[in-house]
């Protein structure tokens, strides 16, 4: 028989994270019972979730930032990588400034934290951590987006973007470590779970299944992305918290071997194919090219005998993570950048110029204009724009199954996919990028077929439906970089105004005018879809 011996599952190696003291306030040693405790004021732990949440809106790592730059010195980058990765860093610029967070989805807030058993804090920790997201979603420029059910089907927006996900842990020692997360819809909807087994297994078939899965991300949630890999895991929900971690960087510091105790280990081997999979996929950051991902982590974790648990995850261009720790010494932050203009290059790229737009032409004019070019063509657009999203839709589908005309804007005008942060005093607008297109699809046909929604602008790859139905009724799509909410509400969107349902909130139909808002032809009316080669 086996002699027990235990195997703490992720064996991290030393912190190498730069954290700035946030305060030594709230914290002190006592004795108890012969063993020092660290004993933390509940409103220390308030305090440390409200500073984070405000900082991982606005600023983001310069690893990440780095990576936005090297993109720019790649040879092998396209004009499309090179043209969104300096949007991003120029975004990130604007986002710095502390007004406009990075991304008008301001996320769901995800706090994982790790408490040693000699640290005593008297309150229940989950409710101060909440007060502190309760506080920052208040007290700054971000969108409410948590929604509350009543009823299977009764739902409404909690207007405070509670509740969040707090998972807490208890572990050895006298600290208290966290990683805060704040997750937009479209990273975490581009979360998957494969169960397979040990057939799987093998050097061609997991090539294979990288090759075919890495397709299912396509480029809804912003790319260039920090993709992730986890292969087993004792549970599904086992599998996909690692994928969540491995994907903020959290793992990084994994051994890179396993053991005979099962512990998760990453393969470099694995990383770096799996990293030319995606290079060579001609995807891209968003519009064709080299850069789907930044990198990559795979891990590989113990498995039942019968099950396989593959799981695959993001953290996309608003790479939000940031870790704290909790010491004798005082409540610390993890040091996110601050002055993002560095990492610029003293020069714009130079690429090909975009082609002008002016959307206040008519709707015939300005598909006649579309038409005229392939897709991947990149325009710079001017004039007004109806935002419409989600609840919208499915109001103006109610109103049609009910018998009413569709409402004169969605004709007049194209429909941009987009829900915005809120407004800072004196702009015109809040964070205010595009969201996922997809979940629009089921109303494409339908809607053009009554005359509206014939120019749609959004992010990410559209269903086969989009394309017949555009081919069929005249219809275009463009392409929005995904990411850069604050540079488009700085320096595109001019004027904004609720039209419709304004109960909605940000989810209310708005009309905008726009300048210098860059957009890509990725559907066109003779049923050209830039995406079609990668959904092969």
């Amino acid at each position: 028989m086996s002699e027990f011996k235990y195997q703490e599952p992720f064996p991290l190696s030393a912190d190498t994270t730069e954290y700035r003291l946030l305060t030594k306030d709230y914290v002190k040693v006592v004795e108890c019972d012969g063993r020092k405790v660290l004993k933390v004021d509940p409103k220390g732990l308030e305090l440390l979730s409200k500073e984070a949440f405000a900082d991982v809106s606005f600023y983001l790592r310069a690893a990440h930032l780095q990576k936005l730059s090297d993109i720019l010195k790649d040879p092998e980058a396209t004009d499309n990588d090179k043209f969104v990765a300096y949007t991003m860093l120029i975004n990130q610029v604007v986002s710095a400034q502390g007004e406009l967070p990075t991304c008008q989805d301001t996320g769901t807030a995800i706090v994982i934290g790790k408490k040693g058993e000699n640290v005593y804090t008297g309150a229940d920790d989950a409710e101060m951590l909440s007060k502190g997201v309760y506080e920052t979603y208040r007290d700054r420029n971000l969108r409410y987006s948590q929604v509350v059910p009543f009823s299977m089907t009764e739902e409404k927006n909690s207007g405070t973007n509670l509740p969040a996900q707090i998972d807490l842990y208890a572990t050895p020692g006298d600290e208290y470590k966290f990683l805060f997360i704040t997750k937009g819809g479209g990273s975490a909807n581009k979360t998957f779970l494969y169960q397979q087994t040990k057939a799987l297994l093998t050097e061609e078939n997991l090539t294979n299944f990288i090759k075919s899965h890495i397709m299912d991300l396509g480029t809804a949630a912003c790319p260039p992305y920090h993709l992730a890999i986890v292969i087993g895991g004792t549970s599904a929900e086992a599998n996909l918290s690692t994928v969540k971690k491995a994907s903020a960087g959290y793992l990084d510091h994994l051994p890179t071997s396993g053991n005979e105790g099962g512990r998760a280990f990453r393969d470099l081997e694995w990383e770096q194919k799996v990293l030319k999979i995606c290079q060579e996929s001609g995807v891209g950051a968003q519009f064709g090219g080299k850069y789907l991902v930044h990198d990559v982590r795979v891990v590989r974790l113990p498995r039942h005998a019968a099950s396989c648990p593959v799981g695959i995850g993001v953290s996309c261009s608003a790479d939000r993570n940031i870790k704290a720790k909790i010491t004798a010494d005082g409540i610390f932050l993890e040091q996110l950048e601050k002055n993002p203009a560095r990492f610029l290059p003293k020069e714009a790229p130079n690429m090909q110029p975009a082609v002008e737009l002016d959307l206040d032409e008519g709707m015939d004019k300005v598909r006649e204009t579309l038409s005229k070019y392939p897709v991947k063509t990149r325009f710079n657009v001017k004039g007004t724009l109806v935002v419409a999203r989600d609840i919208a839709h499915a109001r103006i589908k109610q109103m049609i199954d009910e018998g009413k005309p569709m409402p004169e804007y969605f004709k007049k005008h194209p429909i941009y996919y987009a829900g915005p942060a809120k407004t800072p005093q004196g702009t015109a607008s809040g964070s205010f990028g595009p969201t996922t297109a997809g979940r629009m699809d089921p109303y494409v046909d339908l809607f053009q077929s009554l005359g509206g929604s014939l120019v749609m602008v959004a992010k990410g790859n559209r269903s086969q439906a989009v394309t017949d139905a555009c081919k069929k009724h005249g219809g275009f799509y463009l392409g929005s970089i995904g990411g850069p909410a604050a540079v488009l509400a700085k320096d595109s969107i001019k004027s904004v105004e609720v039209v419709d349902f304004p109960e909605l909130g940000m989810e209310a139909v708005r009309k905008i005018y726009v300048e210098n808002f860059p957009a890509f032809l990725l559907v066109d009316d003779k049923g050209n879809d830039f995406f079609a080669a990668f959904k092969k």
